[in-house]
């Protein structure tokens, strides 16, 4: 399985939209972490972007955000790809706390696409 997380400095990005990039993990059956690759961030925001796509085409199933539109989300699962909101901290990290059942989704989802997200 591929598992992709929004990220600027190796940290889970706050916004999926303005990331600086994505790493993208590739996990065994056993859940560990065999590779790791870096996607570049589209120009513009995600949610109009084709990254799903790309994403999908890598044979990405699910993502691990900080925090995104439900637009966003709507276009990710149409692509295929199951999205977990409401990570943050370093992206290994998260995803190994993911690989063992520790991460649950927030809900939460930007209300505006004014990129002014009010985080509770």
């Amino acid at each position: 399985m591929k598992i992709a997380l929004p990220s600027r400095q190796n940290m889970i990005d706050g916004h999926f939209g303005h990331c600086e990039y994505f790493t993208v993990l590739t996990v065994n059956d056993s859940n560990e972490i065999i590779s790791q690759e870096v996607v570049e961030s589209p120009a513009g925001c995600g949610c109009k972007s084709n990254i799903a796509g790309v994403l999908a085409n890598m044979g990405v199933t699910l993502m691990l955000a900080g925090n995104m539109g439900q637009g966003a989300v709507n276009v990710l699962h149409t692509a295929g790809i199951e999205v977990l909101r409401g990570c943050s901290g370093d992206v290994t990290t998260v995803a190994n706390a993911w690989l063992q059942g520790t991460l649950t989704d927030s809900g939460t989802s930007c209300s505006e696409h004014e990129h002014t997200c009010q985080h509770n």
